[in-house]
């Protein structure tokens, strides 16, 4: 029974291992992709609405003409989030009286577990909780953590799976699009 068990994880694991890698990515550096699902760069970004630590509801819309927003789709548990998370809160350190926001998407947990983790990693970025994965469901995540960046139109400017030390691509790219004039 438990040597079943055993392979039928390994070939799972196996095949999501192909998704991410080859199947996803298709030649893209990186980990940037054009699309994911029905979501697809410069298309409007499906709005949605989501408590966060403080059970306030943040709906993407109300952002629109004002910020550029970075959503991150993460859990506690995933290891390479966690290891993404130092580098987005440089980010939202450099950029946040500039026009930019961070939108951190919790997977599926508990409030109390991530409200802990956000605490004790004293983290500033808004996070929100999508607790039966619906948002993630709409934007096509399935790896994480996934990024997706949202000008100030409300378009999808950039798609990226998997954590990757080298944030220069995404730098340039907030920078150039909070410089862009208002709608």
């Amino acid at each position: 029974m438990w040597t079943i068990a055993g392979v039928l994880f390994a070939v799972a694991s196996l095949g999501i291992h192909y998704q991410v890698k080859f199947r996803m990515h298709q030649g893209q550096a990186g980990g940037s992709i054009r699309q994911m699902g029905n979501v697809k760069v410069g298309e409007a970004a499906p709005d949605f609405s989501l408590p966060d630590l403080t059970s306030q509801a943040v709906t993407l819309s109300s952002f629109r003409r004002q910020k550029v927003l970075l959503l991150d789709f993460w859990a506690t548990w995933c290891g390479p989030c966690k290891m993404a998370m130092p580098g987005l809160q440089t980010l939202q350190q450099e950029f946040k009286d500039r026009g930019f926001e961070i939108i951190s998407v919790n997977q599926g947990e508990a409030a109390d577990q991530v409200r802990s983790f956000i605490g004790r990693k004293k983290y500033s970025f808004h996070v929100v909780l999508d607790k039966d994965q619906a948002v993630g469901n709409k934007y096509g995540v399935r790896a994480i953590p996934t990024l997706v960046v949202v000008d100030k139109h409300g378009l999808i400017q950039w798609l990226h799976v998997g954590y990757s030390e080298d944030t220069a691509e995404l730098r340039q790219l907030v920078q150039r699009l909070i410089q862009e004039e208002k709608p």
